[in-house]
């Protein structure tokens, strides 16, 4: 459990700033991938990673961190608050997957991440991981899927907000790592001043229990198609006068970029992943089809992440799963019997597949908060519920790291 503190103000609110945000499109000098690179201390160089199957490089907290190439995967992490570089790597950029070319998940105009991102990769035909059997015998396989999510008269599911324009504002963490593991903002500066509207919808509503996750996710859609930013917050409380947010960490992602969170660093969620791409969308299901991976929770997980995550919040247990784990739906499961908004879903697990994100209640898939599932949520639940964890393999994208933790 990590140690509350009291809040500190660590910027001033500017209305008029021009914000360009740091995290996770940084610049970083070059250096050979690894499986784990040098993380280097915070406010420090990191060094680079050297030799082994992924090519990853994670930098350091708050500083410069050293590039990741070569491998199979030869992807960047950068810096987060600070400048990053280029990775470079295998042929895809993350294993050997069919990217999703001219395909990419869109919200409001703004591209979700490039179509060689590994949430928009297609995993169908990926080797199975070592371990699965392992992991899946760990993970309560015998339980049923649960669509967590609802409409918004619920409050139940992920509410987000596109816009952009919005005035900075400044943050106030309430815990001890919420200053040193959120990205800086604006880039090159100390502070913390997110764009984020006062107005921006919390997970569960205002009056949600102030320790629960209370999500906000905010699309800045400056930039739009391909350069568009996303800004979330992981148990923000409700804004009061013009104070800003209080939350107890803040992860901003240029959707633009395939960078990675530094090595260690948690986001809104305790993968150190972006919560957005993952969500099933309403308006995404009613178009007939997913294009990407769908984020989903387990009780119990393994004190360990493989990339994209950056992060864990489990134990020592290594027959657990790691944060960032991707599984897919066999491509034996007969899905026939399903039609709807549910096949659609099942669809995209056979392609796409699903990724470790959060510790929660097992087999949760994740999703947004939506009054147009009013009429589809009785029909989710109980078909969904007949597809089962053992139905699922896990897939190799890669090595299982601590660096950071």
């Amino acid at each position: 459990m990590r140690r509350l503190q009291p809040s500190k103000v660590l910027g001033l609110l500017l209305s008029s700033l021009v914000l360009s945000c740091g995290g996770s499109t940084a610049s970083a000098p070059s250096g050979t991938g690894g499986q784990v690179s040098s993380p280097g201390g915070t406010n420090s160089s990191g060094g680079a990673g050297s030799g082994g199957a992924t090519g990853w490089n994670t930098g350091a907290a708050n500083s410069s961190g050293g590039a990741g190439s070569g491998g199979a995967t030869g992807w960047n992490t950068g810096a987060a608050n600070s400048s990053g570089g280029a990775g470079s790597g295998g042929a895809t950029g993350w294993n050997t997957g069919t990217s999703n070319p001219g395909n990419v998940p869109a919200i409001n105009g703004c591209n979700i991440f490039p179509a060689d991102n590994p949430w928009n990769t297609d995993i169908s035909a990926y080797p199975l991981n070592a371990n699965s059997a392992t992991y899946l015998a760990n993970m309560s396989s015998s339980s049923g899927f649960r669509p967590d999510w609802g409409t918004v008269t619920e409050e139940y599911g992920i509410p987000f907000l596109p816009g952009t324009g919005a005035t900075p504002q400044p943050m106030t963490w309430n815990v001890d790592y919420g200053a040193t593991e959120s990205d800086y903002c604006p880039a090159g500066t100390t502070q913390f001043l997110y764009p984020i509207p006062l107005t921006a919808p919390i997970e569960g509503g205002p009056t949600a229990d102030p320790g629960s996750d209370r999500h906000v996710l905010y699309i800045d859609t400056a930039g739009a198609p391909n350069n568009c930013t996303l800004y979330e917050l992981y148990n923000a409380q409700n804004p009061t006068g013009s104070s800003g947010w209080t939350a107890s960490n803040g992860a901003i992602f240029h959707l633009g970029s395939d960078t990675l969170r530094t090595a260690g660093w948690t986001s809104a969620d305790a993968a150190g992943l972006p919560i957005l791409p993952g969500l099933v969308r309403y308006d995404e299901v009613m178009a007939g089809e997913i294009r990407h991976a769908i984020r989903f929770t387990v009780q119990k997980s393994y004190q360990g992440y493989i990339h994209p995550a950056t992060h864990a919040a489990g134990n020592s247990n290594a027959s657990l799963p790691p944060m960032g784990l991707r599984l897919r739906l066999k491509a034996s499961f007969d899905t026939s019997s399903f039609s709807g908004p549910t096949l659609v879903i099942l669809t995209a697990m056979k392609k796409y597949g699903i990724i470790l994100a959060d510790n929660g209640s097992n087999w949760y898939i994740s999703g947004e908060c939506n009054e147009g599932w009013a009429d589809y949520m009785d029909d989710l639940v109980s078909n969904l519920k007949k597809v089962h964890g053992s139905d699922f393999e896990a897939v190799d994208t890669g090595a299982v790291s601590t660096d950071g933790l």
